[in-house]
């Protein structure tokens, strides 16, 4: 099992929850963070730190959001590591709760 990062997250990218990962397993793109799969170590500490719900085990994700679990394992091999937390974007309150962001995601 692994932890996804899914849909709410973009255009929001609170990193609440890369302070409390102890596996750095987290990316950081320009408006989305995904989890590398192979480096997750499924303790679930991220999951309740986000302020956006947006991370989910693989077992349990919302529906229509599958597709995220191939889309963190894709962007974690080109984006880098994010081992510390930073501001949210400007943005992210604006687009916390919003739906269908997934065409916002900038690569």
């Amino acid at each position: 099992m692994t932890y996804v990062v899914t849909e709410n997250c973009i255009r929001c990218k609170y990193t609440d929850c890369v302070e409390v990962c102890p596996a750095d397993c987290f990316h950081e793109g320009p408006n989305f963070l995904v989890i590398n799969p192979e480096t997750c170590i499924d303790c679930s500490l991220c999951a309740p730190e986000c302020p956006a719900d947006a991370i989910f085990a693989d077992n349990a994700l919302p529906a229509g959001q599958a597709h995220f679990l191939q889309l963190n394992v894709e962007l974690a091999e080109v984006w880098p590591v994010i081992a510390a937390s930073k501001s949210p974007l400007g943005e992210a309150e604006d687009w916390v709760d919003r739906g269908d962001k997934l065409q916002y995601l900038e690569r």
